[in-house]
């Protein structure tokens, strides 16, 4: 197959089904997002808003376009932006993988480092992100460039509608019992789940967060340090949508380390700690089901070489 255009590999990512990490009743299929060319499930929706972007003319040919992102945006932008013609620049905590930042700016991207307020390394916290946020505005403002704003902006949740969902259920069909994925921004959850629900009333949405972050499921946090980078950051993401969450399952760092590795090890697969997170949470809801049939899938959200190791 031969494209004219980096943006044309984005999207349409294999489905893999986990048969060695999961050997129990029902079957565990997982979206091979990690191998987008930003090397996550970001560059949908990075594809999605500068297309919408140019589309209604908040942005144009040449003008600088700013971001707030623990990484995976920010290299999804970094494709886009350079397939368009747009200098970018990321805005994020220090406490993000140095690994996201190389892979930044090898994709031609300005990065632009926030001290952190709460975390510390590896384990970025709300007021880390609130304070890069805070920094990306002033810069996008000085330099009247596009702000692209991913947690408010509603093409984060178009992605997944318009391609996530569809895929998972042209592959899968009726045959599909449960979604489950991990709550960072909510466009890949919401989304996903939005289209999912509309062709089949039966399907069952399951959102993902960290046992002691679980701001969604308990109302409260006991510990906003976890190491599911890009995730769970304490609060309600804008645009989260209650009426297409079934249910909420919380995972440990212990339980999204070991999976992470063993994803590794048994499938030949190396994500990040979302996956692990993915993952341990649709291994865990399809250990209290009864039924060999169960279809579950999940998503693969990025590569582990934006991790430290």
């Amino acid at each position: 197959m031969t494209i004219k255009n980096i943006t044309e590999h984005i999207n349409n990512t294999p489905l893999i089904e986990l048969r060695k990490i999961y050997k129990g009743k029902g079957h565990l299929y997982a979206k091979m997002e990690h191998i987008q060319p930003g090397g996550s499930v970001k560059d949908r929706v990075a594809l999605q808003m500068i297309r919408d972007a140019y589309a209604d003319g908040r942005l144009l040919k040449g003008m600088p376009v700013i971001e707030m992102t623990s990484g995976n945006m920010g290299a999804g932008l970094a494709v886009v932006c350079g397939a368009f013609g747009n200098p970018f620049t990321a805005v994020m905590s220090v406490g993000n993988s140095p690994e996201r930042v190389k892979i930044l700016k090898a994709l031609g991207a300005d990065v632009i480092l926030v001290p952190q307020i709460s975390g510390e390394p590896g384990k970025v916290t709300g007021p880390d992100i609130a304070k890069a946020e805070e920094v990306a505005k002033e810069v996008a403002l000085k330099t009247d460039a596009f702000y692209v704003d991913q947690f408010n902006n509603p093409s984060s949740v178009k992605a997944h509608y318009s391609t996530t969902g569809p895929e998972l259920f042209n592959e899968l069909g009726e045959r599909l019992n449960a979604f489950i994925a991990i709550i960072g921004t909510g466009g890949t959850f919401i989304g996903t789940s939005g289209y999912l629900k509309s062709k089949s009333k039966s399907v069952k949405c399951i959102a993902v967060e960290p046992r002691d972050a679980a701001i969604i499921k308990t109302g409260r946090v006991i510990n906003p340090k976890h190491i599911i980078q890009g995730t769970s950051y304490g609060y309600i993401p804008p645009q989260w949508d209650d009426s297409v969450v079934d249910d909420i399952i919380t995972v440990s760092d212990d339980e999204v380390s070991r999976t992470k590795e063993l994803l590794g090890k048994a499938e030949g697969l190396f994500v990040g700690f979302s996956s692990g997170a993915n993952v341990a949470a649709a291994i865990k809801h399809l250990e209290q089901l009864d039924n060999y049939t169960s279809c579950v899938a999940t998503i693969l959200c990025d590569t582990g070489f934006k991790y430290s190791m």
